[in-house]
């Protein structure tokens, strides 16, 4: 497994870089991750000008090298179209590769998978992709055509994707990107990781991630060039051995121990509350 080439995502069709970019980076940075291959770009909840600018320069040139993903957290089918349209202004582009409807641990009503559809029927959006925390759901979302591509959290502390969502997604199986490798950055805290054992790098979570052969792409939302750099090492690296995915998952079960004695997830709290005006859902394994 050569982690520079690129992949079939899924049954989209679609060429894809393993590694996926976020919004953090600077507009620089997002052109030199595209010279280096990185051509999954996503514009998701938190839309900053200079990652969106990136997108903009690069876009004249390059956009059908590109697969660039707008997110929408409606839950208003009405609201759709004019969320997309403004991200297609900001971005300079005539379409989304991917509308990605985001958050739904439940199958989206017919009013939200309605509105998607009239959108892509538009050609404002290629094709459709979906986030989910309910594993058991992925089998239902895998299974309906309307979607070509999920996303899933998947990272050493949080592994049940491998038992409950990768073996579910049928032939051909939609596309699949994990997100959240570092765990919000608690792979790589050295209070968590056991004693004797490294500190995972980076690049090393983002290897986990990709190591799997159920993931097409893997998402870092690195915030500056250092972090952009270790992201990029992945590629380079290559895919774990299984002696470093054992040490891997014995991080991971470290760090998923001590959120267990936490009195809360803040990231996971204050996400669902912007986006499902809930209380913290049940933190998965």
């Amino acid at each position: 497994m050569n982690l520079r080439e690129k992949t079939t995502l899924g049954r989209t069709g679609l060429r894809t870089s393993r590694l996926g970019l976020a919004p953090g980076v600077e507009t620089r940075d997002v052109e030199r991750a595209f010279e280096q291959g990185v051509n999954y770009l996503y514009w998701g909840s938190l839309r900053k000008p200079a990652f969106g600018q990136g997108i903009a320069n690069l876009a004249p040139k390059h956009r059908g090298e590109m697969i660039v993903v707008v997110q929408s957290y409606t839950r208003a089918g009405w609201m759709m179209e004019g969320s997309l349209d403004r991200a297609l202004k900001k971005l300079r582009i005539e379409y989304a590769d991917f509308l990605l409807l985001g958050w739904w641990q439940s199958e989206p009503p017919a009013r939200i998978l309605d509105a998607a559809l009239e959108l892509k029927a538009k050609g404002k959006a290629r094709h459709l992709l979906i986030s989910c925390h309910n594993r058991p759901l992925f089998q239902s979302l895998a299974a309906n055509p309307a979607y070509g591509a999920v996303m899933v959290r998947y990272n050493a502390a949080h592994p049940g994707a491998e038992r409950e969502a990768f073996p579910v997604l049928g032939d051909p199986k939609p596309g699949v990107v994990s997100y959240t490798a570092t765990r919000w950055g608690a792979l790589l805290d050295p209070k968590h990781t056991p004693a004797g054992e490294p500190v995972p790098r980076g690049s090393d979570c983002y290897r986990f991630a990709l190591t799997n052969p159920s993931v097409d792409v893997c998402l870092t939302g690195a915030n500056n060039a250092a972090q952009l750099d270790e992201a990029l090492a992945a590629l380079d690296r290559g895919p774990m051995t299984a002696d470093e995915l054992a040490w891997m998952k014995r991080v991971g079960a470290s760090v998923r121990g001590a959120a267990v004695l936490e009195t809360g997830n803040a990231p996971i709290q204050l996400l669902d509350r912007l986006v499902c005006g809930k209380k913290s859902l049940p933190r998965p394994s």
